[in-house]
């Protein structure tokens, strides 16, 4: 049977160079890729994951860290970086910390992440200055989903403005009492989504000269259960708000249920405003801040060739991507409440 030394003797070039060729790699000539490939068609060769990486030091694997896979959103990023990874000849290998500290620690084993992988990206987790030290020594890029760490590259968006957003588009329509529903009280992994939403959802407040009321932050996790356990015991309240600022459409989804469940009228007597637009949004007809999820992926994916394509460090970049209010039928002003008998 053919091998790749082999290969590299039919077409009069180095093992690296057939390796980097049959894997896509860039800095080969395309009429040394052709030689390449037609020496290894005539053979019969078929390179396997693990040997491809032996001549360059290289796996041909990129490894995804995620919080959760099951919630939509990380789905959506995974898919939008797989597009890009997977056109340009990369394995993926995930771990999912299901929201577990001790997998992160698994999961951030450079030990295991020297053998398995190229390059590293990481969804919505903040590293510890100890991580990035340790990670640092691995030599392979690595780049973020969310929160900007120094010295990495990233995609990202601006969480705080998204809260703002939310807010002031209920201002505007004359509510002024507003919940923020949001933030998981056990989090083990320091998800920093709903602490930033809620920092711009207060300081829009504050700019209308309105108090925030603690009373009307309700932890919930990004979940359509939780969403729906945090508006039911919001409207159970004898003065509940008239609106309400979910932290993801998810949440704002179960809220819908819980308002609905509990006879209030959306947008009549409650409005609500999501975040995400999840592709089952509009079935909702939710009002949400729309963030191109699956685009932050392919941003980052983007960044991770450009690292490894390149011949000296790469300046750590960090992209914002812009978010959009998109307003639908779950938000409206409030109805006028009848004045008190004299």
């Amino acid at each position: 049977m053919a091998g790749i030394v082999d290969v590299a003797a039919r077409a009069g070039v180095s093992v690296a160079t057939v390796s980097r060729a049959l894997r896509g790699y860039p800095g080969v000539a395309d009429a040394t890729r052709e030689a390449v490939e037609a020496a290894a068609a005539e053979l019969g060769y078929v390179a396997s994951p693990s040997a491809a990486g032996l001549p360059t030091g290289r796996t041909g694997a990129v490894g995804i860290v995620a919080p959760w896979i099951t919630r939509w959103f990380f789905t959506a990023v995974i898919e939008g970086a797989a597009e890009v990874l997977v056109e340009r000849g990369h394995d993926l290998l995930l771990y999912d910390l299901g929201g577990v500290a001790a997998a992160r620690r698994r999961a951030l084993d450079t030990k295991l992440l020297t053998k398995r992988v190229d390059a590293l990206l990481v969804l919505s987790l903040p590293l510890t200055n100890a991580e990035v030290e340790a990670l640092g020594r691995l030599h392979r890029p690595v780049v973020m989903v969310g929160p900007t760490v120094p010295g990495l590259s990233g995609g990202r968006i601006d969480d705080v403005e998204v809260g703002r957003t939310a807010t002031e588009h209920l201002l505007e329509l004359g509510h002024r009492r507003i919940a923020f529903v949001g933030g998981d009280p056990h989090d083990e992994l320091g998800f920093p989504v709903a602490p930033e939403r809620r920092s711009g959802y207060e300081s829009a407040l504050r700019e209308a000269g309105i108090v925030p009321d603690p009373a009307f932050v309700v932890p919930a996790e990004f979940t359509i259960d939780s969403g729906t356990r945090a508006g039911t015991g919001l409207f159970s309240r004898s003065s509940p708000p008239t609106a309400v600022v979910a932290a993801s459409d998810e949440i704002a989804m179960g809220i819908l249920y819980a308002a609905r469940r509990s006879g209030l009228r959306v947008p009549e007597d409650m409005s609500i405003v999501g975040v995400d637009n999840h592709d089952m949004a509009h079935l909702f007809d939710l009002t949400t801040v729309a963030q191109p999820v699956r685009e932050q992926g392919r941003v980052a994916a983007r960044l991770i060739i450009e690292q490894l394509a390149a011949r000296t460090p790469v300046v750590a970049h960090v992209v914002t991507v812009p978010t959009r209010l998109t307003i639908r039928a779950t938000t409206a002003p409030p109805v006028a409440q009848p004045a008190p008998a004299a």
